[in-house]
């Protein structure tokens, strides 16, 4: 039964479409037998993010103005990775250019769907260790605050709720989790 699609499509329209997203419009037959419409955001890129941890314990947080929340935000350095290149060479890149930091070790330790009720929009997330500091190299669209502080307040951060974006307080509960467990 988990692999039955409920849902029947009658037709489709692409609605709008950028470098970064595309909107379609479905006209359906939902589960219960009546017509509705569902759109759906495709993302051209991967959700790409990176906790970075030095040997101290500490990491790096990123903090900006997002645009959609109208809002502030402190998170781990982030960005998308096409879905042709290999999302690690992604993450170094990324993890370089909001942070200036090069990394030794790389894991994976999350891949997530950050909205799948209404996208496609898959998460990969990666611990960067053995990590040197550079200088970092931000795209001209980007206005950001850069953060070294210890691990345990970016966990506390996230449990007050002063960090709310999902990969951010996906990446620092897995970790601290890991760490628990003696795994990281």
């Amino acid at each position: 039964m988990e692999d039955i699609n409920p849902w029947i499509t009658i037709e489709s329209h692409k609605i709008y479409e950028n470098n970064w997203i595309g909107l379609t419009e479905h006209q359906v037959i939902n589960p219960s037998g009546g017509k509705g419409i569902y759109g759906e955001v495709h993302f051209k890129n991967y959700a790409i993010g990176i906790l970075p941890l030095d040997d101290d314990m500490n990491t790096w947080l990123i903090g900006q103005y997002r645009f959609p929340l109208k809002a502030y935000s402190w998170e781990i350095p982030e960005g998308g990775g096409p879905l042709n290149d290999d999302p690690l060479e992604s993450a170094k890149r990324e993890l370089l250019e909001e942070t200036g930091l090069t990394a030794t070790e790389w894991t994976e330790i999350q891949r997530m769907h950050l909205s799948n009720s209404v996208s496609n929009e898959l998460a990969i997330i990666y611990i960067a260790k053995g990590l040197k500091e550079g200088i970092a190299e931000p795209e001209e669209t980007e206005q950001l605050i850069l953060r070294k502080i210890p691990f345990e307040e970016a966990y506390q951060m996230v449990m007050n709720g002063q960090i709310t974006d999902s990969m951010s307080v996906a990446s620092i509960l897995k970790a601290k989790i890991l760490l628990l467990e003696g795994a990281l």
